[in-house]
């Protein structure tokens, strides 16, 4: 699929427009990657997408299914027809009805378990075992196995029979299946057939359990410059893979997880989702920052005398607010990211929290002056340039301390800090920049 996907949207709307899916949309149908169609059916509104998918040749449709995301799938399941599942199902396996199991109906999920053979259908029940934040729900099987007293001749003549995808080591493992060795399949071809595997195998070599956060076990398998890590149970038994196209997939999802939840939303957001469903979804943020907001008026309404003697606090309000808001979220973005990581522990909190506070009180000091200096000038007030300096540098330290803490409390309440903390962070500036700026200026200006 050559074409930009902005040039491919309207030339698939312009030929529904006309009723016409035209050779054009057929040539696109015909040349495109699955994901490729994801993509473009995931860009249409949805009488566009029902159309699109209708031409899609059903051998297509499962793949291209698989590559979407959850909202924008379930319309288009919705929308085929039931006699049609059996042969979508035919070629289906344990890895695509995990992807899609959230998305189908009770009943379709059976129909496709039954359609997978006996091992496709272990594979899929052992999975489930392990929740979808686990790495072990998302292993992949395809993996180069032998005993841990194969010899070199044995390596070769397995290579020779099959090789996955992103492979270059051979898994060793005992006569109980626990992992044992992880050897280089380039140095089988420059040793003598004889030499045990064993005596090749690498030193250190990473493993992860099945019970690890998909993302960090995602990001061990990228940093590990090695095409695949094997995955072990509790018990060190080999029971799959995570290869680099599975980690960068899962490495994606939680980045994309992260900037939607930060928002109120949900990854699988569909961009043409029914107006009511959308606005269910977003309503329940939308009451929470409302709820906050009334919380900063209430703090507000109680300097009103102060503000109707002095209109130039009004007028600077905002200033306060919008200074604190900003220096928080740059602390709380990087204590979520150090969360997310594992790098922010009870032993560096401390340290990384002086260390923050230094940062916000060194950038409190500058902006201070600064805009004291600018509310001086503006309304040739001295006392209001100290009033707005002192509560613009009270709100940066605040911000900076709450940046730190509100995530880490959150996260161990076993609450997802990128989906409240923002507003939580909003609320606690609001407070600190209004009493501060409203008090002291009833103290210096009234």
């Amino acid at each position: 699929m050559s074409d930009p996907l902005p040039d491919l949207i309207e030339e698939v709307i312009s030929h529904s427009e006309l009723n016409d899916t035209g050779i054009g949309v057929s040539e696109i149908i015909a040349q495109a990657d699955e994901d490729e169609m994801a993509l473009l059916l995931e860009s249409l509104p949805i009488e566009e997408r029902l159309s699109l998918w209708q031409t899609i040749p059903d051998h297509k449709k499962l793949d291209v299914l698989i590559e979407m995301r959850g909202d924008a799938r379930e319309v288009l399941i919705s929308a085929t027809e039931a006699t049609k599942w059996d042969k979508l199902f035919v070629d289906i396996d344990a890895e695509n009805l995990l992807e899609l199991a959230d998305s189908l109906p009770e009943a379709l999920v059976d129909r496709a378990y039954s359609a997978m053979d006996r091992i496709q259908r272990k594979y899929f029940t052992d999975a489930n075992q392990y929740p979808e934040d686990q790495v072990g729900h998302w292993i992949t099987h395809d993996i180069l196995v032998l005993p841990h007293n194969a010899r070199v001749r044995d390596g070769i003549r397995l290579i020779r029979r099959e090789m996955p995808r992103h492979t270059d080591t051979i898994f060793l493992i005992n006569r109980s299946g626990h992992f044992s060795e992880a050897v280089p399949i380039a140095k089988l071809y420059a040793l003598a057939e004889h030499i045990p595997l064993v005596d090749i195998a690498l030193e250190d070599f990473t493993v992860i359990n099945a019970i690890d956060e998909g993302q960090i076990a995602a990001k061990e398998v990228l940093f590990s410059n090695y095409g695949a890590l094997p995955v072990v149970d509790e018990n060190r038994k080999l029971i799959g893979r995570i290869d680099v196209t599975t980690a960068s997939e899962l490495n994606q999802e939680y980045y994309e997880r992260q900037l939607m939840a930060s928002a109120g939303m949900d990854e699988n957001e569909d961009l043409f989702a029914p107006v009511r469903k959308s606005a269910k979804g977003r309503a329940i943020w939308l009451g929470i920052n409302l709820l906050t907001a009334f919380l900063a008026s209430a703090f507000i309404s109680m300097f009103e005398a102060t503000l109707q003697q002095v209109v130039a606090l009004a007028v600077l309000m905002p200033v306060v607010a919008s200074m604190g808001g900003i220096a928080g979220s740059q602390t709380l973005t990087l204590i979520i990211r150090g969360l997310a990581l594992k790098q922010v522990t009870p032993a560096n909190m401390r340290i990384l929290l002086a260390k923050e506070v230094k940062v916000g009180g060194l950038n409190g000091v500058i902006w201070a002056i600064v805009i004291g200096i600018v509310a001086f000038a503006w309304f040739s007030d001295p006392l209001l340039g100290v009033v707005i300096a002192i509560a613009i540098f009270l709100n940066i330290v605040a911000a900076a301390i709450a940046g730190v803490f509100i995530p880490i409390i959150l996260d161990k309440l076993k609450i997802d800090p990128a989906l409240s903390g923002s507003v939580i962070l909003t609320t606690v500036t609001d407070v600190v920049g209004f009493v501060a700026f409203l008090g002291l200026g009833t103290l210096l200006l009234v």
